[in-house]
């Protein structure tokens, strides 16, 4: 047992967790979003004014599958880095800001709850970045695999920001409810 392993046994036991870690962290995804209704197509997010900067539906679908994978890469990476300083922490972390972000595609496509959505992400954002940096101090590479999810996640607090401006009423609107400018 006191043994140390090979190099091959390393990659082979972060290969395995990756096996099981990228699969699971981008269904997790799909499935929250899938079971929110997230995106065009929901008929209350298509009523809203969406702001300039707001990529088509295709881009989120790629970035988020793009994402989810390279976040399955970097908790596999923390996994596989048995007796390293920190692992638990950086492990129970990464849980942390995981369920943090399967929360906010059913709460703001869900529940249309914009402005919770808000506060939500920019804690996501705080709890990701503390979670990039003890992943870092584990395994540089496993930080660097977070960055493009934070960069992207303050994009989409920007986007969240945006909407939530451009439409104060957001909360209150019914579903499928189609706005005009005709009062009466």
């Amino acid at each position: 047992m006191g043994q140390i392993a090979s190099q091959g046994q390393l990659r082979m036991a972060f290969v395995r967790w990756a096996l099981v870690m990228v699969p699971l962290v981008l269904l997790l995804g799909i499935a929250s979003g899938w079971l929110a209704n997230s995106g065009y197509g929901n008929p209350w997010f298509d009523a809203l004014r969406k702001p300039a900067i707001m990529p088509p539906g295709r881009v989120f679908a790629v970035a988020w599958t793009i994402l989810y994978v390279l976040m399955g890469f970097a908790l596999a990476l923390i996994l596989s880095a048995r007796g390293a300083r920190g692992r638990g922490a950086a492990i129970a972390l990464f849980v942390l800001q995981l369920a943090l972000n399967l929360a906010w595609s059913p709460l703001f496509f869900g529940a249309h709850q914009v402005t919770a959505a808000l506060g939500l992400i920019l804690v996501l954002i705080l709890v990701v970045a503390v979670t990039m940096w003890r992943f870092w101090g584990i395994r540089k590479l496993a930080g660097l695999l977070l960055l493009p999810y934070l960069a992207w996640l303050l994009f989409a607090a920007l986007l969240n920001f945006q909407i939530l401006q451009a439409n104060p009423d957001a909360e209150s609107l019914a579903p499928g409810r189609v706005r005009t400018q005709i009062s009466l």
